[in-house]
């Protein structure tokens, strides 16, 4: 089986759902604990959340691997993406929940995260590019979507619950200002409403991982953003469940978020 798919859409949007997969390699699962082989930090049904992207006409690339085989949302020389605050490797250890991925004495040591850089890392990263460049001779200007979802309370990475919709942009460095105000309406208006239905921050905790940083380059005409969900609001969190009813209203704002992404593409 491949490592990834990607589904070569005719839009200017490239979806990738970099913590999707669950798969690991036999030879791996071998070491790995009863704790690690429940992969609870995937970002459960992202997939299945996104399924309609691609009747929008987007292109869509999916991993099969598990983050615990390599992280593809890491820079692959394990530079930090918030300094100073908890954050995992390119090749996690433990869970969010602190605990072992690997039994004792078994965990990877640097020739290995080389290897899995190489063999895992490395292919996504190169069909992401790839898939740009070949929306880039097409359109004028592309944007690439990073879709995410966490649990809502991980104590490791922020305090309290987290904002049910979490846009990052890099503090405004990978997408042009006009399109990240003009997701953020969306936000007040699809999301919160005249109800408050769900709650959203822009550039909060999660800023954008290092998709969203290293392609988004909007002088060059790739818009980047990333978006991370609070999965309570689209499954049960711990039984990692997807519930349907939950799930519906959650796509409808995105369905809103990737169509105004599609207009200020082509505007």
């Amino acid at each position: 089986m491949a490592d990834f798919t990607l589904h070569e859409g005719t839009a200017p949007l490239l979806v990738s759902l970099p913590h999707d997969g669950t798969a690991l390699p036999d030879a791996l699962a071998a070491r790995i604990t009863p704790a690690g082989k429940r992969v609870p930090d995937t970002d459960w049904h992202v997939g299945q959340l996104y399924a309609f992207a691609r009747e929008l006409g987007a292109s869509v690339v999916t991993p099969r691997w598990s983050r615990y085989v390599a992280d593809l949302n890491r820079d692959p020389q394990g530079h930090a993406l918030y300094p100073g605050r908890s954050e995992t490797a390119l090749v996690p250890v433990t869970t969010f929940a602190g605990e072992p991925i690997y039994a004792a004495g078994s965990e990877p040591g640097a020739r290995e995260i080389a290897l899995r850089r190489e063999m895992y890392w490395q292919p996504y990263h190169d069909a992401l590019a790839g898939e740009l460049a070949r929306m880039r001779e097409r359109h004028a200007r592309v944007v690439l979507w990073d879709g995410h979802s966490i649990r809502s309370r991980v104590p490791m990475f922020f305090d309290g619950q987290l904002p049910d919709f979490n846009l990052g942009t890099a503090a405004g460095a990978s997408c042009s200002r006009g399109l990240q105000d003009a997701l953020a309406a969306v936000l007040r208006e699809h999301a919160d409403g005249g109800e408050g239905r769900y709650s959203h921050v822009v550039n909060g905790r999660f800023k954008g991982g290092h998709i969203t940083r290293h392609y988004g380059r909007p002088e060059t005409g790739i818009e980047a953003v990333q978006l991370e969900l609070a999965q309570y609001t689209y499954m049960d969190e711990d039984s990692f469940e997807y519930q349907p009813g939950r799930a519906v209203p959650v796509q409808d704002v995105i369905r809103a978020l990737l169509h105004t992404c599609l207009d200020y593409a082509r505007g």
